[in-house]
């Protein structure tokens, strides 16, 4: 088999491989990954007023996609390990359409860049959200959780502008 040159995960013979980040240079990184989770009702207005019987939603959430976050390379087999310098999540609520955005914002000084850790604590932020909600309503959705910018390291920075730059 011919090794793509745009696979950087696979070596001459095809074989899974670990990038070699050894001699490239520390800088600083960071990322930003948002999504959102449609719900019915009952389950917004619960988190919105705090009376889910599984207590305190989005506290619980925000911790969880923050531990995700660090402990991205234990979920993703080919990612490095990274010792993050900031990691947040945040929400906000959009009672218009019972939707719940959630946002993560992460940063390293490191060869490697973070995307992975912004993806990783926002969809974990959000399957959180469901899990605490799921007994309301299991047709909640999870949708659109994508990278909104990245900023450092080789390829230099990126920032999401529209769903049209999902093809490129």
């Amino acid at each position: 088999m011919e090794q793509k040159e745009n696979l950087t995960h696979i070596d001459a013979e095809c074989n899974a491989v670990m990038v070699d980040v050894g001699e490239k240079q520390m800088t600083h990184r960071t990322a930003v990954a948002h999504g959102y989770i449609s719900m019915n009702d009952a389950a917004f207005t619960a988190v919105r007023d705090g009376s889910a019987k599984k207590g305190d939603v989005l506290g619980v959430a925000q911790i969880a996609g923050i531990m995700a976050a660090k402990r991205t390379s234990d979920l993703i087999p080919l990612c490095h390990r990274l010792n993050l310098t900031h990691c947040t999540v945040t929400f906000q609520l959009l009672p218009e359409v019972c939707q719940i955005e959630a946002v993560c914002r992460v940063a390293c000084d490191g060869k490697t860049g973070v995307e992975m850790e912004a993806l990783t604590g926002c969809s974990t932020a959000l399957l959180t959200i469901y899990d605490m909600l799921k007994a309301l309503d299991k047709r909640m959705k999870i949708e659109s959780v994508h990278l909104l910018e990245k900023h450092g390291g080789r390829s230099g920075d990126f920032q999401f502008e529209s769903i049209e730059d999902t093809a490129t």
